[in-house]
Order: structure tokens, then sequence, then C-alpha cells
């Protein structure tokens, strides 16, 4: 950068922001290019003035007019109203009406004032009306617009006209040039150039449904270099993890894989098996496993990490795991301690609750290698944090934690330039089309089938109405079968935008219907020594009745609970539901899943519920959440917080998908300049989350 513009940048960075530059910058428009990808979500046709005479108003379908302010006051009846008559050469009149207003409306729409206004036409007792519309001074005579105005998505803070300014300004200096080699964009898509300016400002005579549902040429020509950038940073990633170097994790024979088997209670399924052994594979190779393990709740996949660390510890190494909840790591570290401290394995224990010299202790122990296997939560990868020699990570829930973390994870070996090997959990299956696409880089070994003896669930959704037939079930169940009830709330305190009962009234209620019956409570806000104790309860069968928030979501393991109630079940995601759903059901007992929601139901709410009443399938699931809300939202943008794709619809578009597949690697191989390019225009810093 040239020392003149060094600084006027550097003095430009110190004026405090406005609140818009504030606001753009949330939304990510940092650069020209960004800008430029900023696209309208619709547009208003401001290039017609309709006469006041002629304006006839159609519902959803706004009107532009001009004209001369005859009369501008306020009137109050109850409240204070602007009203504005205007009238236009037809010699028709246009009573505009503003319940919100500022000295700024009556100053541009003083009497004698032309205004143009654009809104919604209707027909009231003091005939044809807007209710507040928008409006500007103009000068008889002044032209109009040229092309459709662009709305823009935005946020507050952020006026419309800011944005557009700035956008157009973005548009005109960003660099467009084509990047990709001749023949490599498909012939009947439109320079990249010309499909934004299109996008931007289309002609008056532009068919609006095409550019709506993004299936004109202009818009198939961004979602193509989208796609095509995404493809070649999943590819570019791949090949460079496959120059790094990680242990080669070979299994001893008759090591402690084998010895592992010979003490499990129970044998392997085929799909356990399979995947076990892929996983193994990878584990032998000199470069880093990158792979993720998905199965449906109560799979199985557990044991087939702790055989993974089973493998790399006999080869020398150290296995760290990694959970989203002090909950769920300590399930994970009482079946691995039960499992491993057997065969003469030492593990340590980590969690942000641990403070002093228990925690100094367990610091030291993976420092210096005596623990083999460390197992906590987001307290693993802080800095402190060091091992001798980590060979395996392993990551529970990998969704519910960010692409920094699980980098962080990976360079906890960056003194022996070595990587370990990672391996992701979820119990949250993604549909094959997704996985190779989101996942490109990334293998993935799926346990599709469950072990014997697991009996299906039954889920019945009531209406709220229900709620007392509902606890004079569980009355019953408790009573007679000694079975343990969950119940489940989306909200712990009171909200003043969801009228929702939270869980403490909810436990108050239980407690006194269910008088004899110890009901706990577990919520959010307590201490993480205070959820153990009440899982311990729980899990020891002292505690009938469980009141509890999302936080027993995921990993809890009860075996003698069988009765689930999921209250407001109508505010939960179809994934979200399916994985509470999978905390009963865990035992030889038939289970039972109710599901209570509050009407009126949105299309949405309705199609879940009729989901989770169908089936259990957990892939079943997937595909059907995938349906409802659409790849972007499903993946949670590749858990980065961005998404990664703004314009392709990996359904949709799977023939442009397919192209940017074939492109990729010739693309790396033969023009690697312009792939480069291609990812720094498109994902710009975003292409890092890819490597993780």
């Amino acid at each position: 950068m040239p020392e003149a513009d060094r600084k006027e940048s550097s003095s430009a960075t110190n004026k405090p922001k406005s609140a818009p530059q504030k606001a753009m910058e949330k939304l990510g428009l940092l650069r020209d290019i960004d800008l430029a990808l900023h696209l309208p979500m619709r547009y208003e046709d401001e290039t017609r003035i309709t006469p006041i005479a002629e304006a006839q108003g159609h519902e959803g379908e706004p009107v532009q007019c001009e004209g001369e302010v005859l009369e501008c006051r306020i009137e109050t009846r109850g409240r204070r109203v602007l009203l504005v008559k205007l009238a236009d050469d037809s010699g028709a009149e246009l009573l505009l009406r503003f319940i919100h207003f500022y000295p700024s409306h009556q100053k541009t729409m003083a009497v004698g004032a032309r205004i143009r206004v654009r809104g919604e036409l209707r027909h009231g007792f003091f005939g044809r009306e807007m209710v507040h519309p928008s409006f500007k001074a103009v000068v008889e005579g002044a032209a109009l617009a040229t092309a459709l105005t662009p709305v823009y998505p935005a946020s507050n803070g952020l006026p419309q006209a800011y944005l557009r300014r700035a956008v157009a300004s973005g548009l005109s200096r960003a660099d467009l040039n084509e990047l990709l080699p001749a023949g490599v964009v498909p012939p009947t898509l439109p320079a990249l150039r010309d499909a934004l300016n299109f996008l931007h400002h289309p002609p008056p005579q532009a068919r609006l449904m095409t550019l709506e549902d993004h299936s004109h040429p202009a818009w198939q020509r961004l979602k193509f270099e989208e796609l095509l950038a995404q493809q070649i940073s999943q590819m570019q990633a791949q090949r460079e993890r496959a120059l790094l170097k990680a242990p080669a994790l070979k299994a001893k024979r008759a090591g402690m894989h084998e010895q592992l088997l010979a003490v499990l209670p129970f044998g392997l399924t085929g799909a356990q098996q399979r995947v076990s052994e892929e996983i193994a594979q990878d584990l032998a190779l000199g470069q880093p496993m990158h792979r993720l393990l998905q199965g449906d709740v109560g799979s199985g996949k557990t044991v087939v990490a702790a055989l993974a660390a089973a493998g790399a510890i006999d080869a020398g190494w150290q296995c760290a795991l990694m959970a989203p909840t002090e909950i769920l790591a300590e399930q994970h570290f009482k079946k691995l301690v039960g499992w491993l401290e057997p065969l003469g394995l030492k593990v340590a224990w980590l969690t942000g609750s641990i403070k002093g010299k228990a925690r100094q202790k367990m610091l030291d122990a993976a420092a210096d290698g005596s623990a083999q296997l460390v197992i906590g939560t987001h307290a693993v990868i802080e800095e402190k944090v060091k091992f001798a020699k980590l060979g395996l990570a392993i990551i529970d829930e990998q969704h519910r934690f960010g692409v920094a973390q699980r980098l962080a994870l990976r360079k906890k070996l960056a003194s022996m330039d070595l990587e370990p090997h990672l391996l992701m959990m979820s119990a949250t299956p993604i549909p094959r089309t997704l996985a190779m696409t989101y996942f490109a880089d990334l293998a993935v070994s799926t346990i599709d089938e469950l072990p014997p003896g697991r009996t299906p669930i039954v889920t019945k959704v009531f209406a709220d109405s229900k709620r007392f037939n509902v606890i004079e079930k569980i009355r019953d169940e408790v009573a007679n079968k000694a079975a343990q009830v969950y119940w489940v709330c989306p909200l712990i305190e009171e909200s003043e935008t969801l009228d929702l009962n939270n869980a403490t009234e909810t436990h108050a209620e239980l407690s006194a219907a269910l008088d004899g019956y110890v009901v706990g409570l577990l919520h959010g806000r307590m201490t993480p020594a205070d959820k153990a104790a009440v899982m311990a309860e729980f899990t020891a069968g002292r505690i009938s009745v469980l009141v509890a928030t999302t936080v027993i979501e995921v990993g809890v393991d009860v075996p003698n609970a069988s009765l689930m109630v999921i209250e407001h079940a109508e505010r939960f995601g179809l994934s979200q539901l399916h994985q509470l759903r999978g905390r009963v059901g865990r035992g030889a007992v038939a289970s039972v899943c109710v599901l209570l929601y509050t009407g009126p139901l949105s299309d949405t709410g309705k199609s879940r519920l009729k989901a989770m009443a169908e089936t259990n399938d957990g892939f079943e699931i997937a595909r059907r959440d995938l349906d409802i809300r659409g790849p972007g939202e499903f993946m949670g943008a590749r858990q980065s917080g961005a998404e990664l794709l703004r314009f392709a619809d990996l359904q949709e578009d799977s023939v442009l998908l397919q192209a940017a597949r074939r492109l990729a690697p010739q693309l790396l191989d033969k023009h690697p300049q312009a792939a480069r390019r291609q990812v720094e225009r498109w994902l710009g810093s975003k292409a890092e989350f890819l490597k993780a």
C-alpha cells in the first residue's frame, strides 16, 4: 500500500464509526466485493407515475403517485396523526396518513411542496388514501428511475438509502473481471459483471418471478461461481491435509483394542465393526485422519470412540475426548473409565468446574503423558493444557463446537510438526448429498444399525388442553411400573415475548400433582455440581420425575426412564426433538414420548410434529429437517457462524453443483492462480473454516 494511502487509511480508522458503518460491519460488508455480492431481497417499481384518478390499488401491489401538497395538519383523536392531502393534474386527491412521524415529515410535505409517494392504495371513508407510504420531495418533471429499485437485506441502524449508495459505490469499484479461463463458464450464463449489474438494477420489463425464485440466468451465474469457489476450497483443504504428517497409530496384535473387545459386556453390531475398521485403517496412515462418525441416537458411537482411543494409546500416544457439556463429558468419563481402567490406562478429567490443586494435577498428568486419555469440555483446548504426545482428538456432538475450537484442538501437536488424528462424532445424521458437499474434504463413517434389544419409542402428539390427562398417565406409570419420567421445558424463566410455563413452575405443579413421589429439577442456571447431584439421584432411581430444560438433550443415559413429555414441542427444532426423544427407549421397557403443543401451529410446526409421530429413524428425520429448513439453516452454516453458501441451493442446483465438482480439480491443477482468486473473491476469510 502506498504511504499516502496508508496514512489516509490510518486516519480513517481513528474516526469513530457511525451507526450505519457498524451495522454494515455486522453484516460482513467490509470489502467492495462484499457490497457487490449483497443482493436485493426484492424490488420496488419506481419507474412510472400513476395519475391519482387512475390509481385503483390492488392488495399487495404498491403504486407511485406525484402531486402538490394541498394540506398538512396534525389531528388528535386519541393519538396524534399526521394527515397530508395531495392533488395532481388529474384533479383527484390522495390522503396520506402517518401514525408515526417526525418534524422532518412536516417540513418535506409542507403546503405547496411537490412530492412523490409510493405505497398501497386503499379506498377509505375520505376517498383514496395511503398509510405510511414512502415519500420524497421532487422538482416538477424530475426524471423517473430507469430500473427497478433494489430493497436490500439490512438491520437496525442501516437505512435503505444509505445501503443503496454503499452498494452502488462498492459495485462500481469492485474487481469483477473474469477470473475463470475461457470455456469454463457454461455458455448459457452471462458475464459476472453483467449478471451483478442486472440483479442490482433490473430493467422495468424484467420478469420478477425469475428474479425472486433465483432461476434467472444472472442468478445461475452467481450460484455457479459460489459453488465452484466452495468446491475448490474444500478440495484444496483436502490436498493440504494430505501433505500434513500425523503419527501412524498401528494397532498391535492382541493389543488393547482386542483386550477392550474382550471385556465389553456386549458384542459389536456389524455397523460398529465396519466403522471401527475404517477408523483403524485411517489411524495407521502417516497423514491426519479427518473423519466424521455419524449415527442415530443410541447407535453406539461411544464404544467405537473407545476402541479408537485404545488403538491410539496402544501405539504409545495420548487421546483427548471433548464434549459440549459437563453432564455429557462426565457420562463419557464414567463409561470409558469403566472400560479402560481395568486395562491399566489412566484417564484424566478436565472441566471448567475443576479448580486448584485437583486441576493442576490433571494438567500435569496430560503434560507429562501419564494420563493416556483426557476427557473434558472446552477446558481441554485452553492454552494452558499441554499434551506430551496427542495422537488422537475425538470431538463429540461436533456441531456444538465452533470452528475455532476445533482448530485449537488440532494445534496441540504443533511443537512436533505433526497433526493429531481427528474423529468427530454426531448424533444428528447428515443426508449423503449434504455430507458430500459441505464435508467434501471429510471422510464419513455411518453407524446405520441399532444394537439389539432397543425397543421402538411410541410418539404421541397432544394439544396442551390434554395436559391434565398426561399428568394422570405419569402418576400411573410411576405408581404401577416404578418407571422414571422426563418432563422437558423450553424456558427456565418468564419471558415478555413468549408466554410459556417455565421449568420452575412446572416443577411446582408436578410436585403438587404427584404427592408422595420425588420430582427433581434440572436447568442451565444450576452449578455443575448441583446438576451432577440431581443427575446422579435420577440415575440411581431416587427421583421419579425429572423436570429439565434441554441440558438433558444429548448423551444422558438412564435405561429406566421410559416416558418423556416435551412441553411446547412446537418451539423445538426437528433434530432437537429427535435428540430429546432419544433419552428414553434406552432399556428393554417399551417407551413413550409425548409431544405437548400449544396452538395454533404454523405449517413448519405441523410438519415437525407429523415427522416425529411417523418415524424414529434419525436419517429420515434429517431428510425431513432438510426439506423443512433448507440446507444453509440445517447445517448451521458449517457451524462457523456465517453461511458458506448464500445463493446456491444444494437440491435445486444439483446440476450446477456437479459441474463445479468436475471443474474444481481441473482448475487447481491447470489454473491454480485463478482457483485461489476465485476462493478469495467468494469466501474471503471463511475459507479457513473449511480446514476444521
